[in-house]
């Protein structure tokens, strides 16, 4: 079983908040402040998590640099005062730079007991599929 750090825990900590604030702002009608909180405290938990170096080699490995580029620029298309166009922007760069980890995502929830019934259901199963294919996230 693989240990798990303190340093990774704070990170686990610092990404959720940052999730929350990002959930938080989009749902305050795109809140700039609360938006541009949850961007920083999400890529201090990443960095916490895998490190500052591998942070920095994941974002800008060569072949990711365009997505590394949305990422970034929408973050500062949020700072900048135009938080729905820079949510757009990062979104598609989040998707781009982490549709990788979304299979193992997807097959991970399957084996959490309720969230695995759902994503069984007809409807969202095949969606989950689609996703869930390593095949398809490899042409990023």
């Amino acid at each position: 079983m693989m240990q798990v750090t303190d340093f990774q825990k704070i990170g686990v900590g610092l990404a959720g908040f940052g999730i929350a604030f990002l959930f938080l702002g989009m749902l305050l009608f795109f809140d700039k402040g609360l938006l541009a909180i949850g961007n920083i405290l999400f890529i201090s938990g990443l960095a916490f998590v895998i490190g500052l170096e591998r942070t920095f080699r994941f974002f800008f490995q060569k072949h990711k640099l365009k997505a590394t580029g949305f990422f970034v620029g929408g973050m500062l298309i949020v700072l900048f005062g135009w938080p729905i166009c820079g949510m757009c922007v990062e979104l598609y760069g989040f998707f781009l730079l982490f549709s990788g980890f979304f299979p193992v995502a997807i097959n991970f929830l399957r084996r959490v007991p309720v969230v695995g019934s759902i994503l069984n259901l007809p409807g969202i199963r095949s969606i989950a599929d689609r996703i869930g294919e390593s095949s398809s996230m490899d042409s990023v």
